[in-house]
């Protein structure tokens, strides 16, 4: 038995390592590209020396994946790469990739419940049903997770859409062309969005046609609505030779409109929300606090009579 838990916590290491390492590229991963966007991405030849894990481990993942997932259905498929592109990691991940970092941890935590709960000398049910229980966490927390980093994504989209569209009406107003603008916003704002723009910049300058990545990048952030509109009605004006400066001028009021009103329904849905906690926790306690004493004493004047 010590012999198997020795040989559990290494394997455990290992792939714990091999997590970390992995979604520790992803920053490093986003500001190399908003460098090249920038015209600031020279390669060198230190550059060009990747690391281990690019070179060897990632691969080995690569080819377990597809492995794993080869009998996995085309719509399953298309939903997990649909909720990479809404999570920011479709450069970084591919859908096998994922599918076998879902299977990974799987294994990893139905041999740690296996190994931890015969440490402590459980029946075999037991421990069966514990391997059950983290096969499914280890399978369910990565999807988790993706669907909590595309939610905030989101977030910061519609947040910072107004403002970004702000500058990007002043640069077009102020003489320099659309892709002149975007890359003005890459220079001057940070974040989601402004590496979103990037990203299609750099699309453009590769010879892509503007309408195609404007849709591209609609449809990796299809969870945001404000920013679909947005997409449309600039690839609407591209279309029919319209004034780009007025378009994203009208657009960004909408949007400030539509988040006052999902404000002012948030603040209206506030006291609904807050009437259960009240009923059931915070009436409670005061009435225990206020009660409470009048409550004793009437009993003990019961006792005394």
């Amino acid at each position: 038995m010590p012999l198997f838990i020795i040989l559990l916590s290494i394997f455990g290491a290992i792939c714990f390592t091999l997590i970390g390492i992995f979604l520790g590229q992803q920053e490093s991963k986003t500001q190399d590209r908003i460098s090249r966007a920038l015209g600031q991405g020279e390669m060198t030849v230190e550059e060009d020396i990747r690391p281990l894990n690019e070179r060897m481990l990632r691969p080995m993942l690569h080819k377990f994946a597809h492995l794993l997932t080869r009998w996995a259905r085309k719509g399953q498929r298309e939903q997990t790469t649909a909720k990479l592109s809404a999570a920011g990691l479709s450069g970084q991940w591919e859908e096998a990739e994922w599918k076998g970092l879902q299977y990974a941890l799987s294994v990893l935590l139905s041999l740690l419940c296996f190994g931890l709960f015969s440490f402590m000398a459980t029946s075999l049910l037991t421990r069966l049903e514990m391997v059950i229980i983290g096969f499914l966490i280890g399978y369910m927390f990565p999807n988790s997770w993706l669907k909590v980093k595309a939610k905030q994504r989101q977030k910061e989209i519609q947040r910072t859409l107004p403002d970004v569209l702000d500058l990007l009406t002043v640069s077009v107003e102020a003489g320099l062309g659309f892709d002149a603008a975007l890359l003005k916003v890459g220079e001057k704002q940070k974040g989601v969005l402004a590496e979103e723009f990037l990203r299609v910049l750099q699309e453009i300058k590769m010879g892509r046609p503007r309408r195609e990545s404007l849709r591209d990048l609609a449809k990796r952030n299809k969870p945001a609505e404000d920013l679909s509109n947005v997409v449309a009605s600039l690839v609407q004006a591209d279309q029919l030779g319209i004034s780009i400066g007025g378009v994203l001028r009208n657009q960004a009021k909408q949007i400030r409109q539509k988040q006052r009103q999902r404000a002012e329904e948030k603040a209206q849905k506030a006291p609904v929300k807050m009437m259960i906690p009240l009923v059931f926790f915070v009436f409670p306690s005061i009435f225990i606090v206020v009660l409470g004493p009048a409550v004793i004493q009437i009993m003990e004047m019961f006792k005394q009579k």
